[in-house]
């Protein structure tokens, strides 16, 4: 592992080494988390490069299911899509079809956002209310979540914050429902506020066509409103990034 001004760097051969190395860092969490305090919560990130991460972790066959105290967690989300839960984009819908039916964590600890909500702004409000409820917080403190698991785009863009997107900036609310310009949507987000707060993020990155800017993020200027995965650096310490081969193939080029 490396260090690096951007966090510390983990390069595995491929997305089934990157599957199991965060499914390695999943379980110490969870495991430490419950030792600690007695609860272990997490927010979850959506998008195909997660999928390989949930079901490692939900396979009988495989070491991370039962290290994983299940019944002891709290499942959130980084971010969703507009769409019903049962919708096949819906964030929930994936998780939940490869994770969350498949490991014995209760109904009531998952956390899911309303992505069908007619008004994204309303949903928004709503999860945030939710988070402060969820995790008793005060006016100004944001949720500790033990664990964020987040992804990262082509464009730099982590959770459902975008390039120029306003919400890199954001100072006091958790959740936003910002319009991306690119998709003609709104989807809901956590802010940087919120994944800020976190004691560890997790971001999962494949794939030879997010080399260029991975390096930007990792090696590059300072940034954020162009490559928003910059704005994430956790409370608990700088992030850990586990990418592929192909992906980190231009790291200290």
């Amino acid at each position: 592992m490396s260090r690096n001004p951007g966090g510390r760097i983990l390069v595995v051969e491929d997305p089934a080494g990157l599957a199991r190395a965060a499914a390695e860092e999943f379980a110490r969490g969870a495991a430490e988390a419950v030792a600690a305090s007695g609860s272990f919560s997490v927010a979850l990130a959506g998008g195909s490069t997660p999928r390989g991460l949930y079901a490692l972790l939900a396979r009988d066959d495989a070491p991370y299911r039962a290290k994983v105290p299940w019944e002891r967690a709290r499942v959130f989300f980084g971010d969703e899509r507009p769409v019903p839960p049962d919708h096949p984009d819906s964030n929930y819908r994936m998780a939940r079809e490869t994770l969350l039916t498949r490991v014995p964590v209760p109904e009531t600890g998952v956390y899911r956002m309303r992505g069908e909500a007619p008004d994204a702004g309303t949903a928004a409000g709503e999860y945030e209310s939710l988070l402060r409820s969820a995790f008793r917080l005060a006016r100004d403190q944001p949720p500790p979540f033990d664990l964020v698991v987040l992804g990262m785009g082509r464009d730099g863009h982590t959770a459902s914050i975008f390039p120029g997107s306003d919400v890199v900036h954001e100072t006091s609310r958790l959740v936003a429902a910002p319009w991306v310009q690119t998709l003609g949507t709104r989807r809901i987000t956590l802010t940087p506020v919120a994944l800020n707060g976190a004691r560890l993020a997790i971001f999962l990155v494949s794939g030879a066509e997010k080399a260029g800017t991975l390096r930007a993020v990792l090696q590059g200027e300072h940034r954020p409103d162009l490559l928003p995965a910059q704005a994430i650096r956790p409370a608990g310490g700088e992030p850990l990034w586990i990418v592929d081969r192909p992906a980190a193939a231009l790291l200290g080029a």
